[in-house]
């Protein structure tokens, strides 16, 4: 049984009770899941659009999904579970059951920066680029993901009594208890930070600064959404929300540095898509002669 079912947002008149799964004959399909495929595919069609003005292609951005995707599910996955691993150490099996949730964001980020690198090195691509490009996906995937949080009933925050206050019936105390709906906070928060680096990423000045971009506005965003969650991973026993600390680190360094290229202000001959350009009409000049 599960502990929670009906949702409502008593300010708003609204009161549902959304599926978990999809039946389709003998095929279960988990919201959960299937949220964050379509976000992960909506994220790769933006990507293809807009691969020209990164200097990149639509077969970079398809290529790049399927490489880096692997690297970012099994680090989110793998981030969660060592967190808080006294949930899984009676039955290990169940660190494989991702359609029941558990997928760490920080985790996944961290995954698929290293997939990026090592598809970079093989490709010959820029680094800075690609990351400026996924920066602008993961804000898309991660503002339609936290809805399969909506779906599981999880991710909420502590108890209140706010105007966007959500009610869950604990089936257990067989009561409505009200929560921050932190999953709504970081949607919004996330499909804000996506209109507002969608816009700022067609004056980028070098690559990489949409990638620094969302690393300061989602890290602000987390590390004070974090703070009212109540099914945070900690450190051990110190108390230390692990993605709270990180989202504060994150976005300190992040507007460090924006600052610090601000200042050196970089020359937008550099950026990659301007490389390629060049390289493109050197070689179209050179078949001419």
């Amino acid at each position: 049984m599960y502990r929670y079912t009906t949702i409502s947002f008593p300010s708003l008149g609204l009161e549902m009770d959304p599926p978990r799964v999809l039946e389709l004959g003998p095929l279960t399909i988990h919201f959960y899941g299937l949220i964050i495929a379509t976000g992960l595919i909506l994220a790769a069609v933006y990507g293809m659009k807009r691969a020209k003005q990164f200097g990149l292609t639509e077969d970079h951005i398809l290529d790049g999904v399927l490489y880096v995707t692997p690297f970012a599910i099994l680090c989110a996955r793998a981030y969660y579970c060592i967190f808080s691993w006294p949930q899984y150490a009676d039955n290990p099996i169940s660190v494989l059951y991702i359609w029941e949730g558990g997928l760490a964001i920080y985790g996944g980020v961290l995954g698929a920066v290293i997939g990026i690198l090592v598809y970079c090195k093989c490709k010959k691509i820029s680094v800075g680029a690609v990351l400026d490009i996924v920066a602008l996906g993961f804000l898309i995937g991660q503002a339609m993901g936290r809805w399969g949080n909506f779906f599981n009933r999880e991710a909420f925050g502590a108890e209140t009594a706010n105007f966007l206050r959500m009610g869950l019936y604990n089936t257990v105390t067989q009561t409505v208890e009200y929560h921050h709906p932190t999953f709504l906070y970081e949607s919004v928060w996330n499909l804000a930070g996506f209109v507002m680096l969608h816009f700022a990423s067609k004056h980028r000045r070098y690559d990489g600064q949409i990638a620094l971009g969302y690393m300061a506005w989602y890290g602000l965003g987390r590390a004070w959404i974090e703070g009212l969650r109540t099914d945070s991973l900690y450190i051990g026993s110190t108390g230390i929300r692990v993605s709270q600390l990180l989202a504060a680190a994150s976005c300190a360094a992040a507007v460090i540095l924006l600052i610090y290229f601000a200042m050196k202000r970089p020359s937008k001959e550099n950026l990659f898509v301007n490389r390629v350009a060049a390289k493109q009409t050197e070689q179209g000049e050179e078949s001419h002669e």
